[in-house]
């Protein structure tokens, strides 16, 4: 009976067993414990703003929690981070294995977490009804979606409630959603129409992820709610406030993505004529895309092929001199992680920055000097967490799909399976840009965990 687990794919990663993925070095989880026990440090109190986190049902590592007002001409985002740069010592222990992980990888068997549970499941996470250290951000958003000042603080704040995506949208659905959020809609909107009046490309293709079955595994679509997209904006336009003090302080680590070349929209342009997709005059990319109904099979195809737009993510770590590119071109605009930092290595160290920029001063030279270091390590996790998530999908389709073979040598295009709901190989007649075809399987190869499928009539 052949085994289904991932322990190859961790093996392959250099990433823990999966009943060992809290291990630590002792010394880290010495630290950890020693910075869990002093408690919250902060001299602000804002524990009188009634802050909710808003994440997947069943999370422990809380990064943010959010309250939202209206204003005469706009809204006030108040947006409370874990204070990781507050808790962890530069070049102490957490520090140093923090910046081996870079990240926290997410397997179908268990997560590998950036920092030990006691902290980013415990002490530092922004779990409900505790007080907890933050860096507050308060950012003015005005009625046209553009942001107006920026400021932010390191705070006590206490979280009120812990909510979750499909909740949210429920309760918007229901005419109910929380007082701390009765905003986000009308926020998320506008937000989202500044930015694709700058160009966003913004991609909304179906994320797929593994779920149990059973005693395996299988291939599941992630449902993606219209408030899992306004409560998006929230970091997106925080990462934005952010990426703007670093451009004007000259100094930072910002997330980059080049425009595409010509030739690439060139071709997205004649796949849209092809599939009969409206592409009116002036408009870019991410102004067709957001226009697409993805219940159709050709909007599948353009979103897919729309891929090929946005090649070249990396990190821009600068100190006096400001980088020829410091745009993100999927966000449309100057773009730094700073939302996650008890999940991803660079939003402490860019959090730090900002804090030292807003007070109007110069991040010290230690800070600087691990810019550098910090944008490559964050490369380098960036490249495991992607491959883990690809290879574990592609993994679990042979797995489904091994007893379902047909041979075939016609030729190759690319399909969108609908069960199991992935995007695989296929060969055969009738595969035209966003046509509907029924496949069977025609090769399963465990090995190389590759799926080819064969068209049918």
């Amino acid at each position: 009976m052949t085994v289904r687990d991932f322990h190859a794919l961790r093996s392959h990663l250099g990433l823990p067993p999966a009943d060992e993925t809290d291990r630590f070095p002792a010394e880290v989880l010495a630290e950890a414990e020693q910075v869990a026990s002093r408690g919250p440090q902060a001299s602000v109190d804002r524990t009188e703003v009634p802050f909710v986190t808003i994440d997947p049902p069943g999370s422990m590592d809380l990064d943010q929690a959010v309250h939202l007002e209206r204003t005469a001409d706009g809204f006030v985002v108040h947006y409370a981070i874990a204070d990781v740069g507050g808790a962890v010592q530069l070049g102490g222990a957490i520090d140093d294995e923090a910046r081996r992980r870079g990240q926290t990888v997410y397997l179908p068997d268990g997560r590998v977490p950036l920092h030990p549970p006691v902290l980013s499941e415990g002490a530092l996470s922004l779990l409900p009804d505790v007080v907890r250290a933050a860096v507050v951000w308060t950012v003015a958003v005005r009625a046209d979606g553009e942001i107006g000042d920026v400021a932010l603080e390191r705070a006590l704040v206490r979280s009120v409630a812990r909510l979750d995506y499909e909740g949210v949208q429920q309760s918007f659905d229901d005419g109910t959603p929380h007082a701390s959020i009765e905003a986000l809609r009308d926020l998320g909107t506008v937000r989202r129409e500044a930015r694709l009046a700058a160009g966003a490309i913004d991609l909304a293709l179906p994320s797929q992820h593994v779920v149990p079955a059973g005693d395996g595994w299988n291939v599941a679509l992630e449902p993606r709610t219209a408030a899992d997209g306004w409560n998006a904006e929230v970091s997106l336009l925080t990462g934005m406030a952010a990426a703007r003090l670093m451009v004007d302080g000259r100094v930072g680590l910002l997330r980059t993505l080049p425009g595409p070349p010509r030739g690439e929209i060139e071709r997205f342009e004649e796949l849209a004529q092809r599939l009969g997709v409206e592409v009116p005059a002036g408009a870019g990319p991410g102004r067709v895309l957001a226009g697409l109904d993805l219940t159709e099979p050709r909007s599948l195809a353009l979103m897919t092929q729309a891929t090929r737009l946005l090649r070249g993510a990396g990190y821009a770590a600068f100190d006096e001199e400001v980088p020829d590119v410091t745009t993100h071109a999927g966000i449309g605009g100057a773009y730094a992680q700073v939302t996650a930092p008890l999940r991803r290595l660079a939003d402490r160290f860019s959090t730090q920055v900002c804090l030292a920029l807003a007070a109007g001063e110069r991040p010290d030279q230690a800070l600087r000097a691990a810019l550098d270091p910090v944008a490559d390590a964050m490369a380098a996790s960036d490249r495991v967490a992607a491959e883990a998530d690809r290879t574990a999908i592609d993994q679990v389709e042979t797995w489904v799909m091994q007893d379902r073979t047909t041979a075939t040598d016609q030729r190759p295009a690319e399909v969108m399976v609908v069960d199991p709901p992935v995007v695989s190989e296929a060969h055969g007649d009738g595969l035209d840009a966003g046509a509907q075809v029924r496949v069977r399987v025609a090769r399963v190869d465990a090995a190389e965990r590759r799926v080819t499928y064969v068209t049918q009539a």
